[in-house]
C-alpha cells in the first residue's frame, strides 16, 4: 500500500514538472539548428530515446530551462535526439549519451559535472558570459573572493600576459571563473613583484604565476584550479585526472568516524599545506568517504580508514608497505611515489584491460540481480538454457556417430567367408518373413531353439 503511494506521488511529481508550460523552455531540435544556431548562445541535451540516464536527466533538463528562462538569462535550451540527427551530433562531437554542451559562436564547451539543476546552472551562467569578468571596485572584489573557493585575477594593463590570460579563460572557462582588476582594488597587504601578473586566490592566501618556474600559463592555471585540500568524489576525481597529477587520498567513512580516520585526514590536510612547495606540483590532496568508488577503480579492496596514491593517468594506484603512524612516514611514502621506489599496482597493459572486461561484466551481472532477481534469471538463465540444449544434442549426436563406428568395426572383424555368410543368411531371412509374415514369430523361436541345439553339442565337446 505504501508503495502504491509512492509511486503515485512521483507520478503526480512527474507530471507537474512536464507540464505543458515547463515544456515550453525546452526546443526540441532538429537538423535545421546546425545553421540557426549562431546567434544565440544554446545549451543542448544530446540524448537518446532508450538511454535510461537520459530519461533520468529529462525532469532536470525541463528544470534547468525553466530557471534560465525566468532568470532572464540569455541561454536558450534545447534536446536533440541524436539517433535521429546522428549526422549532426557527430559534427558536435557527440560520442555518449547523454552529452551536454554550451554552443557559443565557433565554440562548443563540454559540461562533464554533477547532473543536477544547480550545478548545470552555475555552468551555463558562467560559460556563457565573457570569457574574463571585469571588478571594478574593492567591494566587489570581496563579495567574488567570498563565493568562490578558487579565484583566478589578472592585475595590470594590456600586455601580452593579458592576452595570453583571455586565451586560456576562453579555455578553461568551463571549470572556474577568471577576473581582471587594476591593484587598487586588491587588498591593501597584498603586493605583487611586478604588473603585470596572474594571481590565484585559495586556502586562505594567494600565489603567483612565475613563466619561468610554472610554465606555460595554461598548465599553471589547470593545476591550480582546485583547492590544496578538497573532499574527493566521482566527478573530482575525473577533472583531477585532467590536470596530470597524483591523487593523495585518505579513505575514510563519514558515517562511522574514527579516531584513525581523524588522524589519516589530519595528516594528509598537514601534507597539502606545510609541504606545498614540495609536492604542490605534482599531488592533489584530499579524503574520499567510502571505499565503493576505489575499489570499483582498482577493482580491488581497500581497509578503512587507509592511504592510497592513484595515477589517474595510467590507472596506476600505490599503498603504503605498512601503516602510516606518523607524518614523517606519510612523506616518505610520497616522495617514494614520486621518485619511483614505490611499489606500482594496477596499470592500463593488456592484463588489466582483460581483468577490467570480466570485471565491469561481473560488475553489471550483480547489478542487475541485485536489482531486479527475475530479469537476471531471464536474461542469463535464458542463453544459459539455450546453449545447454546446444550441448546435449551434439553429445547424442556423437553417442550416435559412436554406435555406427562400433557396428562397423565389428563387421571389419569378421572374414570375408563369414561375412558373406552372415549376408547370405539375412537374405534367407528377409525372403522367409515375405513368403510367411504370420508366421515371424514363431520362426524365430524355433531359430532360437536350433542355436541352442546347435549349442548343445559344441558344450558337450568342450566338456
Amino acid at each position: 500500500m505504501a508503495g502504491a503511494r509512492a509511486a503515485i506521488v512521483c507520478g503526480a511529481l512527474t507530471a507537474a514538472l512536464l507540464s505543458p508550460v515547463v515544456l515550453a523552455f525546452v526546443e526540441d531540435l532538429d537538423d535545421k539548428f546546425k545553421d540557426n544556431r549562431m546567434d544565440d548562445v544554446w545549451l543542448v541535451d544530446f540524448y537518446a530515446p532508450w538511454c535510461g540516464y537520459c530519461k533520468k536527466l529529462e525532469p532536470i533538463w525541463y528544470e534547468v530551462g525553466a530557471e534560465l528562462k525566468n532568470s532572464g538569462s540569455p541561454v536558450r535550451v534545447g534536446k536533440m535526439d541524436a539517433t535521429a540527427y546522428s549526422g549532426v551530433a557527430s559534427e558536435f562531437g557527440v560520442r555518449g549519451y547523454p552529452t551536454i554542451k554550451l554552443l557559443k559562436g565557433e565554440l562548443a564547451y563540454n559540461y562533464k559535472g554533477p547532473r543536477t539543476k544547480d550545478d548545470i546552472i552555475e555552468f551555463a551562467n558562467r560559460v556563457a558570459g565573457p570569457a574574463v569578468r571585469s571588478l571594478p571596485s574593492r567591494q566587489m572584489f570581496e563579495h567574488v573572493q567570498k563565493r568562490h573557493d578558487v579565484l583566478f585575477v589578472y592585475v595590470g594593463g594590456e600586455s601580452l600576459l593579458k592576452e595570453k590570460y583571455i586565451d586560456v579563460a576562453s579555455e578553461l572557462i568551463v571549470y572556474t571563473y577568471f577576473f581582471s582588476a587594476s591593484e587598487d582594488v586588491l587588498p591593501e597587504p597584498l603586493t605583487l613583484p611586478e604588473l603585470p601578473s596572474v594571481v590565484v586566490f585559495k586556502d586562505g592566501t594567494y600565489f603567483t604565476y612565475d613563466e619561468y618556474e610554472d610554465g606555460s600559463l595554461s598548465s599553471w592555471v589547470n593545476r591550480e584550479r582546485f583547492q590544496g585540500y578538497l573532499q574527493i568524489d566521482g566527478f573530482t576525481l575525473y577533472e583531477l585526472g585532467e590536470t596530470g597529477k597524483l591523487v593523495a587520498i585518505a579513505v575514510i567513512d563519514d558515517k562511522d568516524p574514527t579516531e584513525e580516520s581523524a588522524r589519516l585526514k589530519s595528516l594528509i590536510q598537514k601534507v597539502s599545506s606545510e609541504y606545498r612547495d614540495d609536492f604542490n606540483r605534482d599531488f592533489q590532496f584530499g579524503h574520499m568517504n567510502g571505499s565503493d568508488y576505489i575499489n570499483s577503480l582498482i577493482m580491488g579492496e581497500v581497509s578503512v580508514p587507509s592511504i592510497i596514491i592513484l595515477n589517474t593517468s595510467n590507472e596506476q594506484y600505490f599503498l603504503p608497505s605498512e601503516p602510516v603512524e606518523s607524518l614523517e612516514q606519510l612523506i616518505l611514502f610520497i616522495r617514494s611515489v614520486l621518485d619511483g621506489t614505490a611499489q606500482a599496482y594496477g596499470g592500463d597493459g593488456v592484463f588489466q584491460r582483460i581483468k577490467r572486461v570480466a570485471y565491469d561484466a561481473r560488475s553489471t551481472v550483480m547489478s542487475v540481480f541485485r536489482s531486479s532477481p527475475l530479469l537476471g534469471c531471464f536474461l542469463f538463465g535464458l542463453p544459459l538454457g539455450v546453449i545447454s540444449l546446444m550441448c546435449y544434442g551434439i553429445c547424442m549426436a556423437e553417442s550416435d556417430d559412436g554406435a555406427e563406428d562400433m557396428e562397423m568395426m565389428k563387421r571389419e572383424g569378421l572374414t570375408d567367408e563369414e561375412e558373406e555368410e552372415e549376408e547370405e543368411e539375412e537374405r534367407r531371412h528377409q525372403t522367409a518373413k515375405l513368403e510367411r509374415p504370420g508366421e515371424e514369430d514363431e520362426e524365430e523361436e524355433e531359430e532360437g531353439d536350433e542355436e541352442v541345439e546347435e549349442k548343445s553339442p559344441v558344450e558337450k565337446k568342450l566338456d
